[in-house]
């Protein structure tokens, strides 16, 4: 048993009281004992008024609501910026894309390895006890990014993601057209985009910088749940720095960020 976790307090939500022991007996072998077990987004939200977890760990389909309308109700509400995973054996992408943008941790599978959980829960710690990036010849505190991404929630989440690393200047556009737009107007040390974009997407912004902007150089990281391999490879083609899979580990941005701007 392992005591880097065992100060988490987590509430996992799980209308199956065979899955609820079989993921409570994970969490247990990491670690974890302070773990409150619910079976509905009714339930939980009833804990959450008399405590604060570290971490919520729901399944896709609850008696009440989705996971996907219980992470879109925490990351509406200020008060609720704990870490969030899903364990689903839901594979319909269009099913777990809202989840994505919603910010999740981690989403795992049923069944799902120790390993994974593993990298999921070392996620969680690092989303709770964030590190400063740190740069060779920069502040990160002066550095410029402009944000790019559809979803409010994945703006507001990837934006707490950048202020907890250190990054305080952040411009948020919600399309392309916008962000060419400013691109026109403004200099940006950095650039993370969505791909799937309405108007003008990722793939079409990143060709626009590389082509016709006068910032052609600009790291450009593309954070994104694509998983078609061809149009994977239009972006790495287009000339992106870096491609992030939604959902990300805290530690990827920071260590990209450091990496391409130092």
């Amino acid at each position: 048993m392992t005591t880097q976790y065992a100060n988490l307090h987590v509430i996992l939500v799980e209308p199956s009281t065979t899955q609820q022991h079989i993921i409570r007996n994970y969490l247990v072998q990491s670690g974890i004992t302070t773990i409150i077990c619910c079976t509905s987004g009714a339930e939980l939200f009833a804990n959450l008024s008399e405590v604060q977890p570290d971490l919520i760990i729901s399944a896709m389909y609850l008696p009440d609501m989705t996971g996907s309308e219980l992470v879109y109700k925490l990351r509406e509400e200020d008060q609720y910026d704990m870490a969030f995973m899903l364990i689903s054996s839901e594979t319909n992408l269009s099913s777990l894309e809202p989840i994505r943008q919603a910010g999740a941790i981690a989403i795992l599978p049923k069944p799902f390895t120790a390993e994974e959980l593993q990298i999921a829960l070392s996620a969680t710690v690092d989303y709770l006890n964030p590190k400063k990036a740190r740069l060779d010849h920069l502040d990160i505190e002066d550095i410029a990014v402009l944000l790019v991404d559809d979803s409010p929630l994945a703006l507001k989440y990837i934006s707490k993601i950048l202020n907890d690393i250190g990054i305080e200047n952040i411009t948020q556009v919600n399309d392309g057209s916008a962000a060419i737009l400013l691109l026109q107007e403004c200099y940006f040390d950095l650039i993370i985009t969505d791909y799937n974009m309405p108007d003008v997407d990722g793939l079409q912004l990143t060709t626009f910088i590389r082509g016709q902007s006068e910032q052609k150089t600009i790291p450009i990281i593309m954070i994104t749940s694509e998983q078609n391999s061809q149009r994977l490879a239009a972006i790495q083609h287009a000339g992106v720095s870096a491609i992030l899979d939604k959902p990300f580990e805290p530690a990827s941005i920071r260590n990209f960020i450091i990496n391409l701007l130092n």
